[in-house]
């Protein structure tokens, strides 16, 4: 967009009733100063509308958090479970039936060519998680049987079923009591879809429709996409949440911070995501730039192939770990919104372990070990995403910067870049070598999120792009899931990143803070800790 103003910007009014035609017929209709037109500038565009297959958070705020509900949620700007389209649960006393009551009378859109015939139920909780589950799902194989955060929160392993009792009740049985459950069933990847839709979708044989022209019950209503560049919706008039106070949401995707602050400042976007730290510090004192943080629940890292020499050794790991003078990157690219790390789980996280040192700063150290293990004349490639994340706001600089690092220890490193597509393709290649630079935003609030989905040997090539697996460490974290009190499961966390800086799988560099910026006549936004982008609860003075 290149700092354009939105064409057509407050165009679409307040929608009718269902269908969503006519919805969208009448938004169409109406003027722009009957609209509340609200838009939002993400870093990027979503992969697809099935938030299931993915794993990037621009692709949750553009489908899960505007178009879906959960059986169960987290409330604004907290990681707490509340009720979502289930109105209520129980546990069995030994932790392995969680039966769940849904809401009745909630309804999902439709399309220009499918209109549902009837109301959310049960059958669409089972469709929703069997097709990420089970083989013989007609689904399952739909976007390449890939279900990455299903697979990193090892919820094959952990149902034994998902029972539709009536259509207003579910009860999902586990194999072993695992305390993580509800917090997993509020993650995006458990978000309900239409089983009545994709029934329909099979005989029409547009099974992939299913993710490109999405079916949800969710706040907003998608009205149009244009890829890399714009997504529209309309406030859903029949949310069961109740209507949203905007008609009209906008995403304008824009890469580039300095041109998502400068749309800020024009008012061409009302609220930006990742704004550059080093324009948020110099805003004058009496700006109409509203900046909200909060230390965000995320890791930036660069993983090592573990089963590549010389990576294969701990020693060499180490070493660079050493080498990499994580404050500087800290202060350069982040602007010091961030804490250098040491382990995944960021300090504000209940399980992170402070007693723990870490690798410092010490290239004399590094290089004596690099000698040691007969590595002192290294070559390795990095692999780079050309794009900036929540985790990582210049991952270029940062590159630069670890290069460096790096050569002052007599590694060679080459920076190999490319857009996110192929970067994800390659980093999860188990036969890649050298390492990638990358990182992750939790989905759930429990450390289990960073430890499974990133280190478990269950994940591996998949999202756990070290290809590492150490069966002392997967064995904790699954004893640790297994019980219900935080402290017990603390106390394995804590354990499992013992292992980790004695390992060191990768280098953890930093947790950024989580930082949203947004137009004064903005209100009701609440910085998620999880970094997601909502915008049921926001409000906008008329334009």
């Amino acid at each position: 967009m290149n700092g354009a103003r939105i064409p057509g910007r407050g165009a679409m009014a307040r929608p009718g009733r269902l269908p969503l035609a006519l919805a969208v017929l009448a938004a169409g209709m109406a003027t722009a100063a009957d609209a509340k037109t609200l838009v939002f500038c993400p870093s990027g565009g979503p992969e697809g509308f099935d938030p299931a297959p993915f794993t990037l958070g621009t692709t949750f705020d553009a489908s899960s958090q505007a178009l879906y509900d959960r059986l169960v949620t987290f409330k604004p700007g907290t990681t707490e479970i509340a009720p979502g389209l289930a109105e209520s649960w129980e546990v069995s006393s030994d932790g392995l039936d969680y039966t769940f009551h849904l809401r009745p009378g909630v309804t999902f859109q439709g399309t220009a060519d499918f209109t549902p015939t009837r109301d959310f139920n049960a059958d669409d909780v089972v469709f929703s998680l069997e097709r990420q589950w089970k083989e013989d799902n007609p689904y399952y194989d739909y976007a390449g049987g890939i279900w990455p955060d299903f697979t990193g929160m090892s919820m094959g392993s952990m149902l034994r079923a998902v029972r539709k009792v009536d259509d207003e009740t579910v009860v999902i049985t586990l194999n072993r009591p695992d305390a993580t459950l509800l917090a997993d069933l509020a993650m995006d990847f458990a978000s309900i879809l239409s089983a009545e839709y994709a029934g329909a979708l099979l005989e029409s044989g547009e099974r992939d429709k299913l993710g490109s022209e999405p079916v949800g019950t969710g706040p907003f209503v998608r009205t149009g996409f244009e890829e890399g560049v714009v997504v529209r919706y309309a406030a859903n008039p029949d949310y069961w949440g109740g209507r949203p106070a905007i008609d009209e949401l906008v995403f304008d995707i824009t890469p580039d911070a300095t041109i998502r602050m400068e749309k800020l400042k024009a008012g061409d976007c009302d609220v930006i995501a990742d704004p550059p730290a080093a324009e948020i510090a110099a805003l004058p004192g009496d700006t109409p730039i509203v900046v909200e943080e909060r230390p965000g629940a995320n890791v930036a890292y660069l993983a090592f192939n573990t089963t590549q020499a010389p990576f294969d050794q701990p020693t060499v790991r180490k070493a660079v770990n050493m080498a990499i003078h994580k404050q500087a990157i800290v202060d350069r690219v982040y602007h010091g919104a961030a804490v250098a790390a040491t382990t995944p789980i960021p300090p504000d996280m209940w399980s992170h372990a402070e007693g723990l040192a870490g690798d410092p700063h010490d290239p004399e150290a590094a290089r004596k070990l690099l000698a040691e293990a007969g590595a002192g004349n290294l070559s390795m490639r990095i692999l780079v995403p050309d794009a900036a994340r929540p985790y990582d706001p210049d991952p270029a600089q940062a590159a630069d910067m670890i290069r460096d690092d790096l050569a002052a220890v007599g590694i060679k490193a080459e920076i190999v870049t490319d857009d996110l597509d192929g970067f994800l393709e390659k980093a999860a290649d188990p036969e890649r070598d050298g390492a990638v630079l990358f990182g992750w935003s939790d989905d759930n609030g429990d450390p289990a999120g960073f430890f499974s989905t990133l280190l478990d040997c269950d994940t591996v090539g998949i999202t756990n792009l070290a290809q590492w697996c150490d069966a002392r460490f997967s064995k904790l974290i699954q004893e640790a899931r297994a019980l219900s009190g935080q402290e017990a499961r603390s106390a394995g966390y804590k354990q499992a990143q013992a292992i980790f800086v004695d390992q060191a799988p990768w280098v953890a560099i930093a947790h950024a803070t989580e930082t949203v910026a947004h137009g004064k006549d903005v209100t009701g936004f609440v910085v998620d800790p999880l970094g997601r982008h909502r915008f049921d609860t926001v409000d906008i003075a008329g334009d």
